[in-house]
């Protein structure tokens, strides 16, 4: 059974589906592995090292994808309606499709990949349970954005992290404040305060507060009654009332007018970023104050960031909006992401017949699979 690792081709992309490790691994399976050429030279992964752990190096996408049983990407294959190489026009009828597929922001694509006759799973949508842990890619690539985040703000900012104290004076330590205490949240956290920062963080989950404060920062919030049973049984946040809307939304105006330092990580599956910082917020924020927005490709948790670039605004604050923060550690980045589909790959592993074999009824297989046997399966795309 082939199992294929073309070269990433969107623009900005430099991780890759596989490493040495997990070509190994593959192999032991008893699978087939191809990776096209340069497919990891953006993961600092040449190919005479996949080479060495087994894989056949091809030399085009065409001849990697050729027959391949099994397509290991990061994300979604180019089309043909998108211009540049059809990448999805090389795969074989019943090929099985892992990657990032985005198909909230690519629907076309899902009538796409049934057409083609691929079979098509998209490992952003793995169930937060105990036994997906290890292929759990939002968790993995999140992990990494969090920490290049504040190495980003610290890049950008005009002064130190740390209190700085010299025979000529003293310089005090930045202030940060992280919006959403998710896992880019939780390491963007713990990052600043190995840096020196005095962090502060808010979230709408009250649960939360105790692992901020486990990090060492301060949670900011209005602590009444009805914050206290803002979160359901499920762990989600239940919509709040008006009145606590303002009063938490007038807390965090006075609260972002004092910090250096302001990293914002809410993403709503499915729907635009919500706006968590106001141009008004931006206003009132001191000069050389360094805003990093993880949200800016789905609009934005600030008002006036732009994907791809550093805004400066009128009063001297900067907006950061890059693009794929986990591209931006590709290497890194690279292996955890391969670990992960290594780990769907060897669930859904036949011993015995050393291949790859989907059952359709397992609740990780239900929650991932896009399309089967050329139907749109997925309950929130099918029909």
């Amino acid at each position: 059974m082939k199992v294929a690792i073309p070269r990433e081709r969107r623009a900005g992309e430099l991780r890759v589906a596989a490493s040495p490790e997990t070509v190994k691994k593959l192999k032991g399976l008893g699978l087939d592995v191809v990776v096209e050429t340069g497919a990891g030279t953006g993961a600092s992964i040449p190919d005479q090292t996949f080479a060495d752990a087994g894989a056949t190096i091809a030399p085009d996408a065409a001849s990697a994808l050729a027959d391949a049983d099994v397509v290991l990407k990061v994300q979604r294959p180019l089309t043909a309606a998108e211009g540049g190489q059809d990448e999805l026009a090389l795969m074989k009828k019943g090929a099985m499709l892992f990657g990032i597929l985005q198909p909230h922001n690519a629907r076309e694509s899902l009538q796409a990949y049934a057409t083609a006759g691929v079979n098509a799973f998209a490992m952003e949508f793995m169930p937060r349970i105990t036994r997906a842990q290890v292929m759990d890619v939002l968790s993995s690539q999140a992990n990494l954005a969090g920490y290049k985040a504040v190495v980003d703000a610290a890049s950008e900012y005009g002064r130190s992290f740390p209190m700085m104290m010299t025979a000529a004076g003293t310089v005090p330590p930045a202030r940060a404040f992280i919006m959403g205490v998710g896992v880019a949240g939780l390491q963007a956290i713990a990052t600043a305060k190995r840096l020196g920062a005095i962090v502060s963080a808010t979230d709408v989950r009250p649960a939360v507060k105790e692992q901020v404060q486990s990090l060492g920062g301060t949670f900011v919030a209005v602590e009444n009654d009805e914050f206290k049973q803002a979160e359901t049984a499920g762990g989600y946040a239940k919509e709040m009332s008006d009145d606590y809307k303002r009063q938490q939304a007038a807390l965090v105006a006075e609260h972002i007018k004092k910090q250096d330092i302001v990293i914002t990580t809410a993403l709503i599956p499915g729907r635009k970023a919500p706006v968590l910082v106001t141009a008004e917020h931006v206003a009132s924020m001191k000069p050389g104050s360094v805003l990093i927005d993880l949200a800016v490709e789905q609009g934005g948790n600030v008002e006036g960031s732009r994907p791809g670039e550093v805004v400066v605004t009128d009063n001297g604050v900067k907006i950061v909006g890059h693009t794929n923060y986990p591209s931006r550690m590709a290497e890194a980045s690279s292996l955890l992401y391969a670990k992960n589909l290594l780990a769907v790959i060897t669930l859904l592993h036949d011993k015995d017949a050393k291949s790859v074999k989907v059952d359709w009824e397992d609740e990780i297989v239900k929650a991932i699979a896009l399309t089967r046997d050329g139907q749109v399966v997925h309950p929130a795309f099918a029909g």
